[in-house]
């Protein structure tokens, strides 16, 4: 049997390799909205970077609880791939900073868009998400 921590880290691997993931959330009602977006893992949590008003930021808002697994870039998760339980948790400005100059150093396409953001005098409001394991929790 494996432990909550080796299936988040093994989920982590696979998203670090892929760079996408299924980040699931939950309606008040418990509805589960799956989600795909782009993703970085840095020392064992998973970033996410998405504009504030989106639903998957006020569904965490209201419950932290979600589900990630690594998908393609349209949503599609892998057959043989599991769920894995996890906790959302948005970040303050300072730390969304630090997130997108780590987006930044990572991906040529992050680069790529901030510079056409910036030519075009648009200003993208962005708040991180920071993913870790829910500790105690059979995935």
């Amino acid at each position: 049997m494996t432990t909550p921590r080796s299936d988040f880290d093994q989920a982590l691997d696979r998203i670090g390799r892929g760079g996408h993931v299924s980040l699931t959330t939950f309606r008040r009602n418990g509805q589960a909205v799956p989600t795909p977006v782009g993703g970085l893992v840095q020392d064992g949590t998973l970033y996410v970077l998405t504009p504030p008003e989106t639903g998957k930021v006020k569904r965490i808002r209201n419950n932290s609880q979600v589900t990630i697994a690594a998908c393609d870039m349209k949503g599609t998760v892998p057959a043989g791939v599991p769920a894995v339980r996890a906790t959302a948790r948005l970040l303050d400005p300072a730390e969304t900073a630090r997130v997108q100059e780590l987006m930044r150093r990572r991906f040529f396409m992050y680069r790529l868009v901030r510079l056409l953001d910036r030519a075009l005098g648009r200003e993208r409001r962005l708040v991180a998400i920071a993913v870790t394991v829910v500790e105690g929790c059979p995935a």
